[in-house]
């Protein structure tokens, strides 16, 4: 019994004295791990940030094509000569503005010349044939001249009138109007030439013709366009076509008038066929150019309002990115800030519409975030 004592108070002796005798200084306390994500901002930077909420809003977004001005076809009149013949005077150049009705050019033309005699011949003999039809209803009347010899001259007189009404109408299509017509026929003078008149207001857009020119009816001499009205002309890719419809809003920007001047204009036309080589859809919009600024051919950016939907957006001042991640700080009070990611859509009107991440009612760092993440970068490296 002793001896086991002993030998047990010998072994504690043993361990203590080694114990003692170690040269190893005891380990030192771990150090906490601090979470990269979060930061305790500094009481004089308070200032620079600004805490809000997520945002419910309508929200439109701009699809994007590229397009031209291009002369509205409607308020558009090309213009040729009725007749083949000779360009005998010109009285408009290119940039001239006209009316309706203003004399562009003259032209002279044997055709004109007889269809002129053609209807004085029609009208002489209308005349004539009215008169003997009726000093053959005198006769008869008078029982003198039989039935069949008036029905002759009624009959004559029926197809003289028809050979002038044509006479008429050939002239007409000719470009002499009513009352040139009314003084032919009073006074039998033929017209040497004729005026090829504006057929709406505008200006002159385009001019192909000299004077001494032979010209046919189917040579195009002039162009008269009313620029106060222009349409935009866009190519929508193929992807983004499915949401362009007709009467959708739409803003133009002109490179060539500077940023500040846009323009607005409704949607009129969406092509039905796609253009093979670019993959895109033909859309035009109609827009209003009083001042004229607007110039065919001018290149522009058209810019497509969706329909608004509802979203949860942030602004772009909320978010920072990094390792093709985006993210928002969540304030979480007393100065701290949580970082977290979040999914966001297409950039609008400055602000991110937020697919995942946070809701309405958590407060976030709508302002200053990216001074927050700086703040945060030097908190890791220290």
């Amino acid at each position: 019994m002793n001896t086991t004592i002993l030998v047990t108070g010998a072994v504690v002796l043993v361990t203590l004295f080694a114990a003692g005798c170690s040269s190893e200084p005891p380990a030192p306390p771990k150090k906490e791990i601090q979470d990269v994500n979060s930061i305790t901002l500094r009481t004089e930077l308070t200032q620079r940030i600004i805490i809000g909420q997520p945002t419910m809003v309508s929200l439109a977004d701009k699809l994007q094509a590229p397009s031209r001005v291009e002369v509205d076809e409607e308020r558009l009149v090309r213009i040729s000569s009725f007749v083949t013949g000779r360009i005998t005077d010109l009285y408009v150049t290119l940039g001239d503005s006209v009316k309706a009705g203003d004399p562009l050019a003259r032209i002279t033309s044997p055709e004109l010349i007889q269809a002129q005699l053609a209807y004085l011949r029609a009208h002489s003999r209308t005349i004539l044939t009215e008169k003997s039809a009726e000093r053959a209803h005198l006769l008869r009347a008078a029982d003198v001249l039989p039935l069949a010899e008036v029905e002759r001259r009624v009959s004559e007189l029926e197809i003289a009138r028809a050979e002038f009404e044509t006479a008429k109408d050939q002239l007409r299509l000719l470009g002499v109007d009513s009352s040139m017509l009314k003084e032919l026929a009073k006074h039998g003078h033929i017209l040497p030439s004729i005026a090829i008149r504006a057929k709406r207001s505008g200006i002159i857009i385009d001019r192909d013709i000299i004077v001494g020119q032979v010209v046919q009816p189917s040579d195009q001499l002039f162009q008269v366009a009313d620029l106060s009205s222009v349409w935009v002309v866009g190519d929508v890719p193929e992807q983004i076509a499915r949401d362009v419809k007709v009467g959708q809003h739409v803003e133009i920007h002109v490179p060539a008038l500077g940023d500040e001047i846009s323009f607005d204009g409704l949607i009129i036309f969406v092509a039905d066929t796609l253009n093979p080589l670019t993959r895109t859809v033909m859309v035009r919009t109609t827009v209003e150019n009083p001042t004229r600024k607007l110039k065919p051919d001018m290149l522009a950016n058209m810019h497509i309002v969706d329909n608004p939907i509802k979203a949860l957006v942030v602004p772009k001042t909320a978010v920072v990115r990094e390792s093709n991640r985006n993210y928002v700080f969540l304030a979480q009070g007393n100065n701290k800030f949580l970082r977290v990611p979040v999914e966001l859509g297409p950039e609008v009107a400055d602000m991110y519409p937020v697919l995942k991440g946070v809701t309405i009612e958590q407060k976030i760092v709508v302002d200053g975030a990216f001074h927050l993440d700086n703040e945060r970068k030097l908190a890791e490296l220290e």
